[in-house]
C-alpha cells in the first residue's frame, strides 16, 4: 500500500498550535486538503501515535502552514518526535494564537471542527477563520519517500499577501464555488 499509494505526489504543510500554558506545538504533514468551501473547512490526518497530535487537538484551533520548497529541513524539524522544534524557527502568533511560521508560501487559521475515525489516523477537520498567501514559490512536494520541487516556472503567478476573515470568505468562497466544479 505504501509503494501504490507513494505515487501520488502531495504538498507538505506544518500544523501548529499553542497549548494552555502558551507553549508552541506543531507537526509535518503531507495529508493536508481543502474539504469546502461553503462552509471554509480543511482537513489533515495525523497518526494516533503522534505525541503532538494530542496536544494540538487540546487547544481546539491551528494553524496550517504550507512550506515552500526552500524550506526542507524546516519540515524535517517538524517531522521527528520530541525536542524542542520551535527552537531559533521565527514565527508569530497568528489572530487564533496558533504559531505562523516565517517563509511559508501560505497560512490557513482553522478552529477544530470535528475528529472523525481514520483507523491508525484521525481525520482532524478545520473550520478556516482566517488565511493568508505570504510569499511566491514553488511547494514542497512529497514523492515516493522523498522530497521534490515543481520545475523552474511551473509554480504558477505572483501572489499578493493578504488575510481575510471568515465573514469575508464566505462570499469569496462562493463565488469560487459557482466557477468550481470540484
Amino acid at each position: 500500500m505504501r509503494s501504490a499509494l507513494s505515487s501520488f505526489a502531495t504538498g507538505v504543510a506544518v500544523i501548529t498550535a499553542r497549548e494552555g500554558d502558551g507553549r508552541p506545538v506543531g507537526m509535518a504533514v503531507q495529508s493536508f486538503s481543502s474539504v469546502s468551501l461553503d462552509p471554509p473547512l480543511v482537513c489533515f490526518c495525523p497518526a494516533r501515535t503522534s505525541s503532538s497530535w494530542p496536544r494540538i487537538r487540546a487547544a481546539g484551533r491551528f494553524a496550517v502552514n504550507i512550506l515552500a520548497a526552500d524550506q526542507q529541513e524546516l519540515c524535517r524539524r517538524f517531522a521527528v518526535t520530541g525536542g524542542d522544534k520551535f527552537a531559533g524557527v521565527p514565527w508569530r502568533s497568528g489572530g487564533n494564537g496558533a504559531p505562523l511560521l516565517d517563509g511559508v508560501l501560505a497560512t490557513v487559521e482553522c478552529v477544530l471542527e470535528d475528529v472523525l475515525d481514520g483507523g491508525d489516523h484521525a481525520i482532524a477537520l478545520g473550520r478556516v477563520t482566517a488565511l493568508a498567501a505570504h510569499r511566491e514559490g514553488a511547494p514542497l512536494l512529497y514523492f515516493r519517500r522523498t522530497y521534490g520541487v515543481l520545475p523552474s516556472g511551473a509554480a504558477g503567478s505572483r501572489v499578493a499577501a493578504r488575510s481575510a476573515s471568515s465573514a469575508s470568505m464566505s462570499s469569496s468562497m462562493a463565488a469560487a464555488r459557482s466557477r468550481s466544479e470540484a
